[in-house]
């Protein structure tokens, strides 16, 4: 028979999966406060220590966040996601974009084979976001707009890993959208107007090369050499 200190680690991990479960399905959204302790408590069936040491744990996978006085919140819903946020804090904008490139071209392409009518009435929405906070001038919304639009072509081409891997990677790239916005020329709406349409029309070849057409562009600005 296990004794007491021999069962109690296996219960935390137990916990530990509960609440990761709770923030990984998306249960629990980023930037959402989780339950407070006694409800923890009646939703694990467990004690306030083993509580604690769960919550404290997924602190430390830097899923969760203590804010003094306001509670615990949601900072990432992946583990992974917080390695490769840690890992590419302060890279190169160009390298960042780079990537970027290498993702959304692959993305963009498989998409135009994939796309289902819920995707295209998705991008199409996201598009009409983003182009109306540019007509608007609001940065902010556009930097949004812009890396829900990509988001939503990643998740059209179908394929998870490639998904998942461009949602890990959203915190870096939503500082190179928004890098791009301050400091690099304006491009046209047009270019993700026809890329969205290639994508809708079921072109891979179109959709890739609009893909490729804006990001290289961005890559040869003057901003980008210089980072």
């Amino acid at each position: 028979m296990q004794t007491a200190s021999e069962r109690r680690p296996g219960l935390i991990d137990r916990v530990i999966d509960q609440l990761r479960e709770r923030v990984t399905s998306g249960e629990w959204p980023v930037g959402s406060r989780i339950p407070p302790e006694p409800e923890l408590v009646e939703l694990t069936g467990t004690g306030r220590n083993t509580v604690r040491e769960a919550v404290q744990a997924l602190v430390h996978a830097g899923l969760l966040e203590r804010r003094q006085g306001s509670g615990t919140y949601v900072l990432a819903d992946s583990e992974l996601a917080v390695a490769v946020g840690r890992r590419l804090a302060g890279a190169r904008q160009r390298d960042v974009l780079e990537v970027r490139r290498t993702l959304e071209v692959g993305a963009a392409r498989l998409a135009a084979c994939r796309r289902t009518d819920e995707d295209c009435e998705r991008l199409r929405a996201a598009l009409e976001r983003r182009t109306r906070a540019r007509q608007e001038g609001d940065a902010e919304r556009t930097v949004q707009a812009d890396v829900q639009l990509h988001l939503a072509i990643a998740e059209a081409s179908g394929n998870q890993v490639l998904a998942g891997l461009y949602r890990d990677l959203l915190g870096a790239i939503s500082e190179n959208v928004s890098f791009n916005v301050t400091h690099v020329q304006p491009l046209p709406d047009e270019d993700h107007a026809e890329l969205v349409a290639a994508i809708v029309a079921g072109d891979p070849e179109a959709a890739a090369r609009q893909a490729a057409r804006f990001l290289d562009a961005l890559l040869a600005s003057d901003a980008m050499r210089q980072v």
